[in-house]
Parts: structure tokens; C-alpha cells; sequence
């Protein structure tokens, strides 16, 4: 080849992700950014039910109705552990920035261990909230 030449096919300009093998901490930061999104939603609900509390008996009634049915106990369930885990990966990246956690052992256990603490937050408050109910 001539070296003036160009090859036929540029190369990518940054890694794929068929180059990545997928790890924990790559997950955890999708879910984080997705959490983050899903909060927004979150805070509509909240939005709704405190303007439905203002303005009176029906239509307070009206979305505890909703919020009280298997679709709406379905929303708010998983609004919790929107809450919960996107909390949890602030208090992972709040460890990060002391400078701590950043071993590859250190960062997966993190990575594992906000996700499965924020699964089962999410069982205990629930849990605790049906039984008080």
C-alpha cells in the first residue's frame, strides 16, 4: 500500500460496545442515569397527589382510588425502588469521590451491593407499610 493511501474502512473512533464485556458497574451506571430519568415521573405522581389533596374530597378520592388499585400499587412500588436505588448510586459515587472504592473487587462489590440493597429496602418498606396498613 502506497503510504499515501487509505484504507477501505475507517476504524470506529471510539470502542463498541461489542468490545466491552459487561461488568457490574457498567450496569449499575445505565440504571443510574435511568433512575434518574424515572424520577421525573416520580415526582409528577407526587405532583398529582398533593394537587389532588388541595383541591378537595373528590378528587383526593379520585387518585387515592388509583394509586390504591393493583396498577397504582404497582407504579408506586416501582417508584421506591426508582428512589432507593438511585440513592443508593449517589452514595456509591459520594464514596467514590473521597477516593476509596476504586479497586476492581471494591467497585463491583459497590456495584452489587446498591443493587441488592435497594431491592430489598424496597421489600422492607413495603412490607412494613402493608403490615401497618
Amino acid at each position: 500500500m502506497a503510504p499515501n493511501a487509505r484504507p477501505t474502512v475507517a476504524p470506529p473512533l471510539s470502542p463498541h460496545l461489542q468490545v466491552y464485556r459487561w461488568t457490574w458497574t457498567m450496569l449499575m451506571s445505565i440504571l443510574n442515569r435511568a433512575t434518574g430519568a424515572a424520577l421525573y415521573g416520580g415526582t409528577l405522581l407526587v405532583t398529582i397527589w398533593l394537587v389532588a389533596l388541595a383541591s378537595g374530597p373528590k378528587a383526593y378520592g379520585a387518585v387515592a382510588w388509583f394509586f390504591g388499585s393493583w396498577i397504582g400499587l404497582l407504579i408506586l412500588f416501582g417508584y421506591t425502588w426508582v428512589l432507593l436505588n438511585h440513592m443508593l448510586g449517589g452514595v456509591r459515587h459520594f464514596i467514590w469521590d473521597t477516593g476509596r472504592g476504586f479497586e476492581p473487587n471494591e467497585r463491583m462489590a459497590l456495584s452489587r451491593l446498591s443493587l441488592i440493597a435497594s431491592v430489598a429496602l424496597t421489600l422492607i418498606i413495603w412490607a412494613i407499610a402493608l403490615l401497618l396498613h
